[in-house]
């Protein structure tokens, strides 16, 4: 194979993260009925594997749909309703949950857990779930684990749970957030299409007021 130039890929172990027999309430969805005209709007969450060297670690992470920004994320060796639950605070700290704001998910545990959902509804967002057995009822998240698998993941080979911490941190609040390119926002990284829209509604207000 050396001598012919080819290259080996390692056939990599698939891990579920998604347990949806359970006795929790499961909730309709309301996301693919949503036309969206703005920000917090339409938060969408999942749950990856990421190999290590010597075990298998488990990301949250919970996207603004309409920018594509990140906005919350939680890596631990744990995917019970912990791991969920720090990616859903991260991203409450950071946005305002704008009355009507719906949370779209899949029918896993974490995310139908009482403490997952009474959080939700804390803070007055509207719960949405996949239909049994549709990944393209959250295809949004299912490309943004598959950009971090190709650009990040599968081009490191991490060490332990710090390393991996430190380096999917680095690709996804400054490459992912900060400089990689959409298509579907006209090629601007979110956080620089959330900008423009920010600049644009203060202009708007300032028109309106003169």
């Amino acid at each position: 194979m050396r001598e012919d130039n080819l290259l080996c890929l390692r056939k990599r172990k698939f891990v579920a993260t998604t347990d949806s027999n359970h006795g929790r309430k499961i909730y309709p969805n309301l996301a693919r009925e949503m036309v969206l005209t703005g920000m917090d709007q339409l938060w969408r969450a999942d749950i990856t594997y990421i190999r290590l060297r010597d075990e298998f670690v488990y990301l949250a992470v919970v996207l603004d749909a309409f920018s594509r920004r990140l906005i919350g994320w939680a890596l631990d060796r744990t995917m019970e309703d912990s791991l969920t639950l720090s990616a859903l605070q991260m991203a409450l700290s950071r946005r305002v949950a704008e009355p009507g704001l719906v949370h779209h998910s899949d029918r896993g545990s974490q995310y139908a857990s009482l403490d997952y959902t009474n959080l939700l509804k804390e803070n007055g967002i509207v719960i949405s779930m996949s239909r049994k057995g549709n990944p393209w009822d959250n295809a949004a998240c299912e490309s943004f684990m598959k950009t971090l698998k190709y650009e990040e993941v599968h081009r490191n080979e991490y060490r332990d749970l710090a390393e991996a911490r430190t380096e999917i941190r680095e690709f996804l609040e400054k490459v992912y957030n900060q400089k990689r390119l959409h298509s579907a926002l006209g090629y601007v990284p979110p956080a620089e299409f959330e900008a423009g829209l920010v600049a644009q509604q203060k202009e708007a207000a300032a028109r309106q007021l003169s």
